[in-house]
C-alpha cells in the first residue's frame, strides 16, 4: 500500500488502551480524564481492523497504549494478531512494570520483540518522572525478556536537567547486553509542548568524544526511523530517533490506530478517519474497512511541522493517541 507520495505504508501501531499504571509527566499526569470503556475498541474490533489493514498491505503491527499490559488479555490479543494472514510481525511497546509476569504468555503468543520505555537508571529520578516506585520491576522485565530470547529495545526520552546526563549509562548497557537503546527527541505533542527537546546530535557528539571507536551500524534493527551506532565491543547498539532535528518523513512507513478507533496518518495533525464508526455502523464489513484505510493512507501528509508549533493541529495528549 502506497500513500500519495509513493511511500510504502506497511506498519501500523495499535493503541489498545488509554490506561496506564505510571504517570509520566510528559505523557499522562495524574489529572488526565480517562475514556469510558464503551468507547474503547474491543479486541474483536481491533482484530477486524487489523485483518482489513493486512488486506490493504499492512505487514507489521505494534501493540501500544497507554500501557497495553494494563489491559487484561493483551498477550492473547498478540496471538490473535499473529495469526492474521499477511501479518509478518507483532511487537509490543510497554513501560515494563508488568512485563515479567506476562512474559511467558507473550512468548507463547509469538511476540516478536518488545520495546521498553525507560528514561533513567536512578530510583529517585524514575519516581520523579513516573510518579511511581517501580524501577525494580522494569529492570526485572528487561532481564526476563532477554532470558526468553525476545529482542529488546529501550526507549529513552532525554529531558533537560532531569536525565540528559545519563547517556553514558545507557551506552554502557549496550556493551554488556544485546539490547538496543534509542534516544528519542521530545516531540511537541500534548504535554511535550512544554519541554525543550534535547538534541540527539549533542548526545551523539558526547558519545563520539567518550568512545573514539564508535561506528555507525547499518544493520537492520526493525521498523522505526532510528539511526544506529555501535561501540566496538558492544553486544547491542545505540539508536537516535530525531523527529525534531533530523526529520525522517520521507521514509515514514506507518499509520496509527488509537484506542477509540481513529486511524491517524501523522502525529502532527488531527486528520484521520473514524474506523469505529464504520465498525459500529450499519453495513459494516471488512471490505468497507479496507477501503477506508486505503483512502486515508492516500491522504497521508508529506511531512510533519513539529518545528513550527503553531502548525501542530493535534490537540490530544500522547497517551490518548498511542505511543
Amino acid at each position: 500500500m502506497r500513500d500519495g507520495y509513493g511511500r510504502a505504508i506497511d506498519y501500523m501501531r495499535i493503541s489498545i488502551t488509554d490506561r496506564c499504571n505510571l504517570r509520566c509527566r510528559y505523557c499522562m499526569p495524574e489529572d488526565i480524564p480517562l475514556v469510558p470503556m464503551k468507547d474503547i475498541l474491543t479486541y474483536e474490533e481491533i482484530e477486524l481492523i487489523c485483518r482489513a489493514a493486512a488486506q490493504a498491505g499492512i505487514r507489521k503491527l505494534k501493540v501500544t497504549g497507554g500501557e497495553p499490559l494494563a489491559r487484561l488479555g493483551c498477550a492473547e490479543l498478540v496471538g490473535r494478531l499473529k495469526r492474521i494472514p499477511g501479518i509478518e510481525q507483532v511487537t509490543l511497546t510497554t513501560n515494563g512494570v508488568l512485563l515479567a509476569e506476562n512474559l511467558s504468555k507473550l512468548a507463547e503468543s509469538g511476540l516478536d520483540a518488545v520495546n521498553i520505555s525507560l528514561d533513567t537508571w536512578k530510583e529517585d529520578v524514575y519516581q520523579a518522572i513516573t510518579g511511581r516506585d517501580e524501577l525494580g520491576r522494569v529492570l526485572e522485565g528487561i532481564d526476563r525478556a532477554l532470558e526468553a530470547g525476545i529482542p529488546v529495545k529501550l526507549n529513552c526520552v532525554p529531558q533537560r536537567g532531569v536525565n540528559d546526563g545519563e547517556w553514558r549509562e545507557f551506552a554502557e548497557l549496550t556493551r554488556k547486553k544485546p539490547v538496543d537503546v534509542r534516544f528519542i527527541e521530545m516531540m511537541p505533542i500534548g504535554y511535550g509542548k512544554d519541554y525543550e527537546p534535547v538534541r540527539n546530535e549533542d548526545i551523539l557528539n558526547q558519545l563520539k568524544e567518550t568512545y573514539p571507536g564508535l561506528e555507525q551500524d547499518s544493520s537492520f534493527h526493525g521498523n522505526g526511523p532510528a539511526v544506529y551506532w555501535r561501540l566496538p565491543d558492544g553486544l547491542g547498539s545505540i539508536g537516535f530517533i530525531s523527529a525534531m532535528h533530523g526529520k525522517f518523513c520521507e521514509s515514514c512507513n506507518r499509520i496509527r490506530l488509537t484506542s477509540q478507533g481513529q486511524l491517524k496518518l501523522c502525529l502532527c495533525y488531527e486528520d484521520g478517519v473514524d474506523l469505529r464508526a464504520i465498525l459500529r455502523g450499519t453495513n459494516s464489513s471488512e471490505e468497507r474497512l479496507r477501503e477506508a484505510i486505503v483512502q486515508a493512507v492516500g491522504r497521508k501528509p508529506q511531512a510533519h511541522r513539529f518545528e513550527e508549533k503553531n502548525k501542530v493541529t493535534e490537540m490530544k495528549k500522547m497517551v490518548q493517541i498511542g505511543g
